[in-house]
Parts: C-alpha cells; structure tokens; sequence
C-alpha cells in the first residue's frame, strides 16, 4: 500500500515524497486512517517502526483547517524526555514545510519566557514534557480546554519515569470529548489502567508482539570477568574488532559510570561524547548532534538515551552495563536496525548478570548467543543483578518486604551451617562423657586453696 492510498492530504503526500519514503510501515498503514476517522487509537509497536510519522503525519493533514488561539493550543502532544520531545519538533518541521503552522515546544532547560511568549501568539501543535506543561499552565499562562488531539508518546517510559500522575491531571485539563492517541512498546498491567482511562472504544493497532526485538538486528553476548578495567578492555577490544562498524552507542546503567567510561575511551584515543541526565540540555543536544552529523563515532549514555531517538545509522549498540529492567534492553538496542537497516547489538556479561540476562531472554521469547565462551556462574554469595523491583510490598513487618537474613541464605549454605553446628554439639556431648569429673572446670578453679590461721 501506498501513502496516497491513506487519506493523507496533498501537501502532506508531497513532503512524505521529498523526504524519499514511497511505502508506509505497518504501524503507519494501520493507525493513520483510523487517526484521520477522528477515533481513538492504542499503538502497540516496538522502537523504530514508525510510529512518530503515524501520528505527526495525520496530525498535519488535520490542522490545515482552523487557526490557533492565544494560549490555547489545538493539539498537544505529551513525550518523557527533552530529546523526544525536540525530535518530534523535527517531524513537523520536516513534514510540515508548506503548512503555515505554529508550533511550541515546552522542556525544562530553556528559559521560560520565551515559551510563553510562543504561546502567547498561538500554537496549533504544542509538544511538551509532562513537568515543564503544568508549570505554565499553574501559572496560569496555558489554557488547555482547547485541545481537540492529544498524544501520548511512550507511555511505558512515562510510567518508569514516574509521570503516570502528572498525565492523570493533564488528562483531566483537556476536554473530555478531544480525540486521544496512545503509544506505547509494552503493555505492563499499569499502562493498560491509563489507557482504559483515557481511551474511549480505541482501535487497537499492534505491528509486533509487546518487548520484541526487530528482526534486523543480531544480538550477541559477550562474557568478561569481574574487575571493571577488565570490563573496559573487552569493550575496547570489541570496537577494534567490530565488523561493519561505522558508530555505536554504548550504554551504561548509571551516570557515574557514563562519566568513567567516557573518560576512559578518550585516554585510548576512541572519538568518544557522553551523555546522561545531569547534563544542561544545550550539550545533551549539542552532544546528539555531533553523533548524528558523525563528528564522534562513540555515544556513552545512560538510559535517558535508550527510548524513541531516531538516529537512522546506527551500526552497533555496546550494552555495557546489562540493564536491571528486561524492558530497557528492548529499547536500547532499537537504536539500531531501524527503519530496515541491519544492526548489530552486543552485551557484556559479567558472572552476576547472569539473572538479569536469564529474565531479558524470557521477555523476549528467544535465547541470545554467545559470543565465545558463556559467562562464568557467579561466585558463591556473589550478588546477581535481577529485575528490581522499586514498589515492592511490605510484607511481615520487615523492612522494604525482605525477609530477614537468615532466611534469604541459599538453602545449601543453610545445610552446611547446621550440619557444622550439630557437629560441634556432638563433639562437645563426646567430649564430656569421656572426661573423668571436673574435667569441664578451668585449670584456675582446680588449684589447692592455702586457708590463713
């Protein structure tokens, strides 16, 4: 099928044209008429299927009717991160050239007068981060009961973000009877409550099974030992010896290790730039553009990079760190093999990654290969990185639901620590019933007492 095939309007059709796509990806094929129908839609798709050009295309087709008021935007469209929300500001510029639209962007960041002096001047296509939208509108400098088409992007972020309330209370600010459209890459129980309460009869629109990998990508683990400059030379020496290599994005668990690892790859002369979320957002974005252009062949994140950026060539994802979440492993190595391309995603594993790995397999429903040998068990006591779970229930009143420590032991480190405690006893029962009487007391007690006259 064909774009023209959609309902996409004719100026839309001639961007889609100039920008060199002939054929719409299934999540494209799927949403798009049912988006210009006016009904609600729930998108289920893995990272890098399309799915921003699903909403922004009929987005545009929609609003060539109809002028923006002050403060009252027409549409808006709700993302998790700064960098999401300036890329789908890209769409629209891309897409939207010969549309005379206005367009605002709302991230922390940037300063905020000249966002509400935007607004003040009307916007049809307002996209914004959760936090940075309440504060104008607590300032009374947005009025949202104008919204006619609401998205919401990556929903399954926004719930790991912690955002799920603000979306609560942004939901009520709009109009009960606007159109509403809900993206997400999985489904966990949490955002199926969101989507029940924000969708009214949607189309369910699923391109592939919730938490898969693309096909186009070949996944690989490599195992490494425990110390972290060992760590940091299986990484290097994967880079050298990377076939096809042309970039990577490496990702890392914590933005301390993001700052040591980069530092690190620059001492071994590697064209490396980090980013993570302490970073102001004028270098995180000059740091992606760099990447983007080629100026750096390496980007050292953390996960505030792992969702929805749309950097078309990558060739290579490094998980450095194996993620505590299954789901982020899904989402990190979407930076590659997108858009039909093939790509290549490797992960380092030390002993205690073991379970992590073992709970990324079952959600994605295969077994990744090894890379050489498979990584060794861990030692014994040894912590493995399992799944956390951040709202653990309290349970029998110890701390954060945990048993207590003698409890969590493993059950054969159990049995040899009674087996050793019931020896001793034996050998102490032996002990006294072969010693003649008083053989139990101290040698001091024993000695003759010499009594004064």
């Amino acid at each position: 099928m064909a774009f023209s095939h959609l309902g996409l309007s004719e100026k839309v059709l001639a961007a889609v044209k100039a920008a060199g796509y002939a054929t719409p990806t299934p999540i494209q094929q799927q949403a798009i008429p049912h988006v210009l129908a006016r009904r609600d839609v729930l998108g289920i798709a893995q990272t890098g299927t399309g799915k921003t050009a699903a909403f922004v295309l009929p987005m545009l087709t929609m609003l060539e009717h109809g002028r923006a008021r002050a403060r009252m935007p027409r549409t808006l469209i709700l993302e998790p991160t700064r960098e999401l929300a300036a890329q789908v500001v890209e769409h629209f510029s891309r897409y939207g050239a010969k549309h005379k639209l206005n367009v605002a962007l709302l991230i922390g960041g940037v300063s905020f007068d000249d966002q509400d002096a935007k607004l003040t001047r009307g916007v049809d296509v307002l996209i914004a981060t959760p936090g940075r939208l309440l504060d104008h509108h607590e300032r009374g400098r947005l009025l949202m009961s104008g919204v006619e088409l609401l998205v919401i992007d990556e929903a399954d972020r926004m719930l790991d973000m912690g955002f799920i309330p603000d979306i609560e209370r942004i939901g009520k600010l709009v109009p009960f009877t606007r159109q509403t459209l809900f993206f997400t890459a999985t489904m966990p129980p949490e955002i199926q409550r969101i989507a029940d309460t924000f969708l009214h009869n949607p189309v369910r629109v699923e391109v592939s099974r919730p938490a898969t990998a693309a096909t186009t990508i070949t996944q690989l683990l490599v195992a490494t030992g425990r110390d972290p400059h060992e760590k940091r030379d299986t990484l290097r020496r994967l880079i050298r010896s990377a076939e096809g290599f042309k970039n990577a994005i490496i990702f890392c668990n914590r933005k301390r290790e993001v700052a040591l690892l980069h530092r690190s790859l620059v001492k071994h002369r590697f064209n490396a730039i980090a980013l993570h979320g302490d970073m102001d957002q004028p270098a995180r974005m000059a740091a992606l553009e760099r990447f983007r252009k080629g100026e750096v062949d390496l980007l050292v994140a953390s996960d505030v990079a792992a969702r929805g950026l749309d950097i078309p060539e990558v060739s290579h994802i490094f998980n450095f760190d194996v993620p505590h979440h299954p789901d982020d492993y899904v989402h990190r190595i979407g930076r590659t093999g997108r858009a039909g391309r093939s790509g290549t995603a490797i992960t380092i594993v030390a002993p205690i990654d073991k379970k992590a790995v073992a709970a990324i397999e079952t959600l994605i429903g295969q077994t990744i290969p090894w890379n050489g040998e498979p990584a060794p068990a861990p030692a014994e006591g040894e912590r493995t990185h399992g799944r956390r779970h951040p709202r653990r229930e309290k349970s029998g009143g110890h701390r954060h639901g945990h048993a207590p420590r003698s409890e969590q032991r493993q059950p054969a480190k159990v049995a040899r620590i009674d087996d050793a405690r019931r020896q001793r006893g034996a050998e102490r029962k032996a002990d006294a019933a072969e010693a003649p009487d008083g053989a139990h007391l101290p040698a001091f007690l024993l000695r003759p007492v010499t009594l004064k006259a």
